[in-house]
């Protein structure tokens, strides 16, 4: 598989819209390394969270689903990632109000998640890749 980049890899499971790639420049240029953590709680909860990397605990059954703008980690709960594991997740940023908790709250702007179906063989090729990572796997990578 060829992943957006063109670099053979796994087929990627989220990126970022330009604003998101744009909003996540200028919180890591001042925050320093992050990470994404998607809980499918309500309110807040159903929006993707970014925190700087450490501060939010993984759990272990959280499912790393990538990283985006190179680095930053993508968790999702495991009970989330069994509802949308068909789907390719793209984070973008639209005006609005945040959440307090995620950094980017203060910007007057929120992260969500747009979705799409994957195709059938986007499909099939996921199915003969292992599966992602959890966060008992992984646990350092916070």
């Amino acid at each position: 598989m060829t992943t957006p980049g063109g670099t053979p890899g796994p087929l990627p499971r989220v990126g970022l819209s330009p604003a998101a790639e744009t909003l996540l420049g200028r919180l890591a240029d001042r925050h320093g390394p992050l990470m994404f953590h998607q809980s499918g709680g309500c309110c807040d909860g159903s929006s993707p969270m970014c925190y700087p990397r450490g501060e939010f605990r993984v759990g272990g059954a959280d499912v790393l689903l990538g990283r985006v703008a190179g680095d930053v980690p993508f968790w999702m709960s495991a009970n989330q990632y069994t509802y949308w594991r068909h789907t390719y997740l793209t984070v973008d940023v639209v005006p609005g109000r945040g959440s307090g908790f995620s950094l980017e709250a203060p910007e007057g702007v929120r992260f969500l998640l747009r979705s799409r179906l994957f195709t059938d063989a986007e499909l099939a090729l996921l199915d003969a890749e292992p599966p992602p990572p959890t966060g008992e796997n992984l646990a350092e990578e916070g």
